[in-house]
């Protein structure tokens, strides 16, 4: 999210900057989708960017309207986007950590919504040098998902960027469901 929010078209391309401008006076929702063969191939050349990690890649679109939304992304499957845990790779220093509560039980749609939003939020209440910084590193991040206990102790944290819940789905509106830490 926050690769598309710092995308060099916000100052090149007027539409692409407007539509980020829309998105971001009004109340920020976003929906996760999952692609595969040719349905990943037709959302391509849509306004947006893509970013990989291992095998594993993810786009991000340009916002609109919900009734505005390219009838290619509106064909793309929301369920079924629960994948196996693995392993993660051990949290080092260099990276910001964006943490789940996991007394939530959120679907990984919802999850992977809520750490982009806690991305977009993180980058917004760091100086810029510090931004540019994770931008040379590809907007790198480490996800975790705690327990409630921990989770509510880190919300509280210096520099703690949480992430309260509009409540259009899944969790009761105002619910801090992650939280992200420089």
């Amino acid at each position: 999210m926050v690769k598309l929010c710092l995308d060099e078209r916000v100052s090149t391309d007027p539409d692409f900057r407007a539509a980020l401008e829309r998105w971001y006076g009004h109340l920020i929702r976003k929906v996760s989708r999952r692609a595969r063969n040719a349905a990943w191939d037709r959302v391509q050349d849509l306004p947006g960017v893509t970013v990989e990690d291992d095998a594993a890649k993810v786009r991000a679109f340009l916002p609109s309207a919900v009734v505005d939304v390219p009838a290619d992304i509106k064909k793309l499957q929301i369920s079924g986007t629960e994948l196996p845990l693995d392993e993660p790779n051990p949290i080092n220093d260099e990276y910001p950590v964006i943490y789940i509560d996991e007394s939530l039980k959120m679907t990984l749609g919802k999850a992977a919504a809520q750490v982009g939003h806690a991305s977009m939020l993180l980058a917004a209440h760091q100086p810029f040098e510090w931004v540019e910084q994770w931008e040379a590193a590809d907007f790198a991040l480490h996800v975790r998902e705690i327990p409630s206990e921990e989770f509510l102790r880190l919300i509280e944290s210096p520099g703690a960027v949480p992430v309260r819940d509009g409540g259009f789905t899944e969790v009761a509106p105002n619910t801090v469901t992650v939280v992200a830490i420089p």
